[in-house]
């Protein structure tokens, strides 16, 4: 039997694996030494290239979004979803192969939202393109973003363990972007350069 402390663990082994880290070393790269530093989609775009940052954007939603929809479709309580989505996340942001680092969270939190609350993502990315339209911060958008989606969720009546879940996310996503909104402020930081 599959218990849920087993599927806790292997969730967040899953979401640990530090995709764009990876990516980037098979281009001959450490990606936490170049750009922002970050392992995430953003900066494996701007420092490696285009295919590997949507490579990169690709797995880190896949390690947030498999993990959810295989408890949400086997025979296992409701709940226990969202808590494999959030140990997902977890180890993205939280890594132990990186010990305990991270990027920031925003793709593997989309891969989990897509499974938990479809209807709140389209509605946080049409808030991220409209910020993206507007400002081209990726950092803003994405922070827009985060703090919408628990809003979206209880708006549509998602399930409480949802919306707990999207709460603390959506905390930990506007955390790890603490520097961005210090440069956002002080009118430093990069704009996205398709």
């Amino acid at each position: 039997m599959i218990t849920l402390s087993l599927l806790l663990a292997a969730s967040y082994l899953i979401g640990s694996i530090p995709t764009g880290l990876l990516l980037g070393k098979a281009y001959g790269i450490d990606v936490r030494t170049k750009g922002s530093g970050n392992i995430g989609a953003t900066n494996l775009y701007r420092t490696v290239g285009r295919k590997v940052g949507i490579m990169t954007l690709a797995g880190d939603c896949l390690k947030g979004l498999l993990p959810v929809l295989y408890v949400a479709h086997g025979t296992f309580p409701a709940e226990y979803a969202s808590w494999v989505g959030l140990a997902a996340f977890c180890g993205h942001v939280f890594s132990i192969f990186l010990t305990f680092k991270g990027g920031k969270g925003v793709a593997t939190a989309l891969g989990v939202f897509l499974a938990l609350a479809p209807r709140a993502v389209a509605c946080a990315i049409a808030l991220f393109a409209v910020t993206m339209y507007l400002w081209r911060y990726v950092s803003l958008g994405s922070i827009c973003a985060a703090i919408a989606m628990p809003v979206a969720v209880y708006a549509l009546g998602g399930a409480h363990s949802v919306v707990i879940v999207t709460l603390a996310i959506a905390l930990i996503v506007v955390l790890r972007h603490v520097e961005n909104i210090k440069r956002l402020l002080a009118g430093t930081e990069n704009r996205f350069k398709a």
